[in-house]
């Protein structure tokens, strides 16, 4: 007798359409009339499989029941009550090829943003007395190049990204370190890809010229229009950025048109007007991408968002992710790039063993060359887990990976969303909890319905414009924010 139970999974419907979300194979899988009737009668308590066929008698024939049932068990909807299915915890068997690098070319920075992880008063490095030089010299920048190439392994292209502090203050350190990673790339059979992250303060003409001519990914740091951009993002007289910002973005975004360029918003308790910001950042300024993200912050801090702000931040997220599936329906852009993201992170069946790819396939080095999980703890000696000259050791990975898998989060382990989120940012721990290990109980409401949200979306367009989702076939970079 086989008695089946229903596995993990999330039931939701879109375009009329009833699907499951597969926990933890983040399959979604879309039910027709038999399958549904099959759930409903395993939902409602653990039934002997010859029961479910009887009781289905009056609506579907034996046989397609049957299969129905087998098939519902392959895709492992529902299970055998007597057969144990534990939680398999998949580690990398051996060094996993570094995809991006970010560098910390530099920890100062021209602007005094209230909020800032680098610089407020949640900092976990003292960049302006602690032991790491403020600027990168081209020999570490050299160094870190090098460790690149080779921690790229067999992959045909490595990412680098310059970060900061502010990232154009150390221009020349940049402009030699692509030219010489260019030309050691090509000894290697390989190429290298560049972006950087800037505040667009210091867009100079030829700084402009240089990014445009070579190519180099851009995202700009940027809140949206002037009240809400000067309300924390200030210079260190206290003066606002955006006058300074604005027309620099605008001769940016008219002369570099070989890639597209994307802004990114911190997100506080007094700037959640997220419409606003996007029809100002995508419609006045003209990017191509505008993405969202919470302030990093300790809870009491006063820009810190609450819980009615994580509400209202969902509901702002809902309002403009239905923009995007309408312009999405009828093959337009739209710039919202939280949705995008999750649409490709559910198309590609992300099922996440650890949130992003911090201390694993990316990783941050700090202006000495110490090699950091990521960007974000470049400089910590806590968070240091080797350097640019002597390497990053297999054991020192395994440990942090085995410490910090998601089933060492007890508190993820019946959340459905967790194939998306495996428990938040480490920074983002580090900072609320005091330890990059705990998940980010804060943002766990938020997390179930804005993946239930893109679950619908994406739901509706498999049904309506598949073509669309082709687009999200190729394996993603990388992001860095």
């Amino acid at each position: 007798m086989t008695t089946l139970t229903m596995r993990e999974a999330h039931a939701f419907e879109a375009a009329g359409q009833q699907f499951l979300y597969l926990v933890p194979s983040a399959a979604v899988f879309a039910l027709d009339e038999c399958s549904s009737a099959v759930l409903d009668q395993v939902r409602a308590g653990a039934r002997d499989a010859d029961a479910v066929v009887t009781g289905l008698s009056p609506r579907f024939d034996a046989s397609e029941v049957t299969s129905t049932i087998a098939e519902l068990r392959r895709v492992r909807a529902i299970a055998d009550t007597a057969v144990a299915v534990p939680m398999p915890k998949i580690m990398p068997l051996k060094p996993v090829p570094l995809q991006t690098l970010v560098l910390n070319v530099t920890n100062q920075c021209n602007l005094a943003c209230t909020y800032c992880y680098e610089y407020g008063e949640d900092k976990i490095v003292d960049t302006e007395n602690g032991k790491q030089p403020k600027f990168m010299s081209e020999e570490t920048a050299r160094d870190s190049v090098d460790f690149m190439l080779r921690e790229s392994r067999d992959n045909p292209t490595a990412h680098m990204t310059f970060f900061g502090g502010e990232t154009l203050l150390n221009f020349p350190v940049l402009k030699s370190t692509m030219e010489y990673a260019r030309r050691r790339a090509a000894e290697l059979g390989k190429q290298v890809d560049f972006s950087l992250t800037t505040n667009a303060t210091l867009l100079r003409p030829e700084v402009i010229e240089f990014l445009a001519e070579n190519r180099v990914g851009v995202t700009i740091s940027i809140d949206g229009p002037e009240d809400i951009q000067d309300k924390f993002r200030v210079f260190k007289n206290g003066m606002g950025s955006y006058d300074v910002a604005a027309p620099k973005i605008k001769a940016l975004l008219s002369r570099h048109r070989s890639r597209p360029i994307g802004a990114r918003v911190t997100l506080t308790r007094q700037t959640l007007d997220i419409t606003r910001i996007y029809r100002h950042l995508a419609d006045d300024l003209g990017f191509w991408e505008v993405g969202f993200a919470p302030v990093t912050t300790a809870s009491k801090r006063d820009y810190a968002i609450s819980d009615s702000g994580f509400d209202h931040l969902l509901a702002q997220f809902r309002a403009l992710a239905q923009e995007y599936k309408q312009a999405a329906l009828e093959n337009r852009h739209h710039g919202f790039s939280n949705v995008r993201e999750t649409l490709q992170e559910l198309h590609q069946g992300h099922a996440k063993a650890y949130p992003c790819g911090a201390g694993l396939g990316l990783m941050g080095v700090a202006t000495d060359g110490d090699v950091a999980l990521c960007h974000r703890f470049a400089g910590s000696d806590t968070h240091k887990i080797g350097d640019v000259r002597g390497g990053v050791s297999w054991e020192t990975q395994q440990a942090f990976l085995t410490s910090h898998h998601i089933n060492e989060k007890i508190d993820c382990q019946t959340c459905w969303a967790r194939p998306i989120c495996a428990g938040g940012c480490y920074h983002e721990a580090n900072t609320r909890y005091g330890s990059t290990q705990q998940p980010n109980l804060h943002y766990c409401e938020w997390i179930r319905g804005w993946t239930h949200t893109c679950l619908e979306i994406y739901g509706e367009l498999a049904m309506k414009n598949p073509e669309f989702l082709h687009q999200f076939d190729d394996d993603p970079v990388e992001k860095v924010s």
